[in-house]
């Protein structure tokens, strides 16, 4: 799942104003101590702008090489171990279904649900707010593109039907990518954000204690600690992203071609 989300920023990046024709691409000098907002409505540029030239050349070979790679990797392992392969290593996680331990704010429904069939309707539905989430994010940060990785992480695993503990590495090991370029500081907001997270999952954990050691019914009240753990990831990841320095990892071509011209001066 995770290469294709994060094949799209990828895609956006490779925009001729950074990739021009038979030039190469020129890496923006990152500086913590330097940054640049996304300017207003700079997704809905990114939006026109890809429409205007989805189909560059670096693009089509991007998209060719990673589909051919995908192909092959999953034809050879077919080959070897058949249908089991394909189960367990991409079907099952578009069905998977999990009524314990799971953080998530759809655990309750897909408890109350479990062995039954759901509607395609019904799965749209869950999909829909992690899908929108997922691409605005992408069309806001994508020239950011370590940031648009941490951030999409942060969405995908706060918004998916499934949350366990080991999901949470999945955009602990980011982090180094994008502190340098946070201006938030760990004594105030950092601290308290940090302490947010933690009392969020505690108080979850509290009432899967009652539930699964001492067999309590506190279906409603686990329900609840995930809504409250949802809305403690949301906050986080509103204020990493208000106080982060956002920088482009490639220079467009007319600011370099201008640098260029000024240094011939």
């Amino acid at each position: 799942i995770y290469p294709i989300i994060y094949s799209i920023p990828i895609i956006l990046v490779l925009d001729p104003n950074f990739f021009p024709s038979n030039q190469k691409p020129v890496l923006r000098n990152w500086s913590a101590v330097q940054g640049e907002r996304p300017k207003d409505g700079s997704g809905l540029h990114t939006l026109h702008n890809l429409f205007k030239s989805i189909f560059t050349w670096n693009r089509v070979i991007f998209g060719l090489v990673s589909g051919l790679v995908f192909l092959f990797c999953t034809g050879l392992f077919y080959c070897l171990y058949e249908w089991e392969f394909l189960h367990e290593a991409l079907l099952y996680h578009l069905t998977r279904t999990d009524p314990r331990h799971n953080f998530s704010i759809y655990f309750y429904h897909i408890y109350l649900h479990y062995g039954y069939d759901t509607s395609v309707v019904e799965k749209l539905i869950s999909f829909l707010p992690q899908f929108l989430v997922q691409l605005v994010l992408i069309f806001c940060f994508a020239q950011d593109l370590p940031f648009c990785i941490f951030v999409q992480t942060v969405a995908f695993v706060a918004f998916n039907k499934v949350i366990t503990a080991q999901y949470f590495v999945w955009f602990f090991c980011l982090l180094p990518l994008i502190l340098p370029w946070s201006k938030m500081k760990l004594r105030w907001d950092g601290l308290s954000c940090i302490l947010l997270w933690i009392g969020a999952q505690t108080h979850w954990l509290m009432w899967g204690y009652l539930l699964e050691f001492k067999g309590k019914n506190v279906f409603l009240q686990l329900w609840a600690a995930s809504l409250l753990f949802l809305a403690a990831n949301i906050y986080i990841l509103v204020m990493i992203i208000r106080n982060h320095r956002y920088a482009s990892v490639f220079k467009a071509l007319e600011y370099a071609n201008s640098k260029n011209a000024a240094k011939l001066e």
